[in-house]
């Protein structure tokens, strides 16, 4: 097949070439940041938290005075652990997908910033409820456990437990055993890492996983919100059980019903903004691409149409039906190469906008050659029907219009 002809006769139909190509153009910026935007939000969505999901549960009162944060600790772990089916209660300042309740920045130095990391502090029992694998160090021993001051939020001084990946953050290269770090005046040493121990806002990207658990007593500001461990067939409705209990095992507080839940419950809730936001950007592609292959199959509808006497002439003097099929379908390939040339510089600036307004990450180049060889295949099969109605004319009926 010769090129050469089909640009010519392209160049006498400008107008309707340009506008095909532009919207192949448009089709291929927004497909690829499309699908770039729903891989994230996929990828967040699976993030692994480091604990055993399907057996855990949180939860979260409000409205009591901290001087009666012992009492309250003590009537809300042993009325909740008395529910058929609970395995374990723990005191603790959160949980994955619960409310984040202890960010803070860290130093090694006290002068050079580190990072900002998620703070867990929970009591004894907690880490081995939450089933967090430890890959190097030890675990808290008992002596590790002390009182949080009044009016703090941490243990001025612990050792305690960091992930891997803030381990590789703080310390690249090293071993974070028996290192040390500093939130304002609060020391730490690390003692142990875990493989994964999501932060409670999981807010994805690098920063998921820097976080640390640090052991306290419960009291102080350690009250208000309790892990539950139970049976995965047990859990919603232990969690159901546990959310009607706490009007009568402490009938003076509030109870948080939106984070009072299990957590493949809060996951599933954290989540929803990107589901709903994966559903209408597929929505968004759908409705693009078939509104590009509608515009492909109109213009070669319209250009069959057209050439009725040039088809007639060519199956005349020997051009076969495969022929006729080959110059249309080159013809819709040079047009959707020439749209999906310039949709590749359309889909970077798109990118850097949506990385400037939206903190999108870099478009990474591989998802180029995708775009470009689902607009080829849309193409191709757009054009098939109107190419085979060309290649059924017969050149009798073709040169009768003559």
């Amino acid at each position: 097949m010769h090129i050469r002809p089909i640009l010519v006769a392209l160049r006498k139909h400008k107008l309707a070439t340009f506008l095909i190509a532009m919207e192949i153009a448009l089709a291929c910026a927004v497909l690829c940041n499309a699908v770039f935007i729903i891989a994230n939000r996929l990828s967040a969505m699976n993030i692994v938290t480091g604990v055993d999901e399907a057996s855990l549960g949180e939860i979260v009162v409000t409205g009591f005075e901290p001087k009666e944060a012992s009492d309250l600790n003590a009537r809300m772990i042993a009325g909740l652990a008395a529910i058929p089916g609970v395995e374990s209660v723990h005191a603790v300042s959160s949980v994955p997908f619960g409310p984040q309740a202890g960010v803070a920045g860290v130093t090694l130095d006290h002068k050079h910033y580190g990072t900002v990391i998620d703070y867990y502090v929970g009591d004894s029992g907690t880490i081995k409820a939450l089933g967090l694998e430890l890959v190097a160090g030890a675990m808290p021993d008992a002596d590790d456990y002390q009182a949080i001051p009044d009016k703090a939020w941490l243990p001025p001084s612990a050792r305690v437990l960091v992930t891997r990946a803030l381990a590789d953050r703080l310390w690249p290269g090293e071993s974070p055993l028996g290192k040390m770090f500093w939130t304002g005046p609060y020391q730490y040493r690390v003692i142990g890492v875990v493989a994964n121990f999501m932060g409670a806002a999981a807010n994805g990207g690098g920063r998921a996983e820097w976080s640390a658990f640090v052991p306290a007593l419960p009291g102080g500001t350690l009250a208000g919100t309790y892990q539950i461990r139970a049976n995965p067939q047990d859990l919603e409705r232990v969690m159901t059980e546990a959310r009607k209990t706490v009007a009568t095992i402490a009938p003076d507080v509030v109870l948080d019903h939106e984070n009072s839940q299990s957590i493949p419950v809060l996951r599933a809730a954290h989540f929803a903004t990107d589901r709903a936001m994966a559903g209408m950007l597929i929505g968004v592609i759908a409705a693009l691409l078939g509104v590009t292959a509608l515009g492909i199959v109109g213009l070669a509808s319209f250009w069959v149409a057209q050439r009725r006497k040039q088809i007639g002439i060519r199956r005349a003097i020997g051009a076969t039906r495969g022929d006729i099929l080959r110059y249309f379908q080159t013809e819709n390939f040079l047009i959707v190469t020439f749209g999906i040339v310039i949709g590749m510089l359309l889909a970077f600036v798109l990118n850097a906008v949506l990385m400037k307004f939206y903190e999108l990450p870099h478009l990474p180049l591989y998802y180029l050659p995708i775009g470009a060889l689902a607009l080829w295949g849309l193409g191709q099969l757009a054009v098939l029907g109107p190419a085979l109605r060309a290649a059924a004319v017969p050149p009798v009926v073709a040169t009768r219009s003559v």
